[in-house]
């Protein structure tokens, strides 16, 4: 029995210690084994756009509760519907993502991209694109 006391406090902690964090935005707004945004960015306007997009959505981030994602979603989304290319945006508030629909027909996820840049800043955005939204 007193074996069991002693071995108890480090069954505990090993268990503890092996637990996930159910944190899922840090996942999803890592770039990690992803082709750098800005390099991505250079490959067609549409490309840029996505990237601007993202940035604007990542940018947005102010909390996890219902409210404070429905903000981030709703800015991502109005800064979208302004750039040039964009047909229509389908948002996920919970999921942390956008479909996008393209005038080419293509359809992208857009997932937010927490790099300290904002739409503005990507190379390839016609200038003035997006003006205004999410301010």
């Amino acid at each position: 029995m007193l074996r069991v006391v002693r071995i108890a406090p480090w069954i505990l902690l090993f268990a503890a210690a092996g637990c996930r964090t159910y944190e899922a935005y840090p996942k999803v707004t890592s770039q990690k084994g992803l082709v750098p945004a800005d390099q991505f960015a250079a490959y067609g306007r549409e490309q840029a756009e996505e990237v601007a997009i993202g940035r604007e959505f990542g940018a947005a981030y102010a909390g996890d509760s219902p409210a404070a994602l429905a903000r981030q979603t709703a800015a991502a989304v109005s800064y979208a519907k302004r750039l040039p290319d964009v047909v229509d945006v389908v948002p996920d508030t919970l999921g942390h993502r956008l479909t996008v629909r393209f005038k080419s027909g293509w359809r992208a996820a857009v997932l937010p991209i927490a790099d300290g840049k904002r739409g503005a800043d990507t190379p390839g955005v016609p200038a003035g694109a997006g003006a205004g939204a999410g301010q």
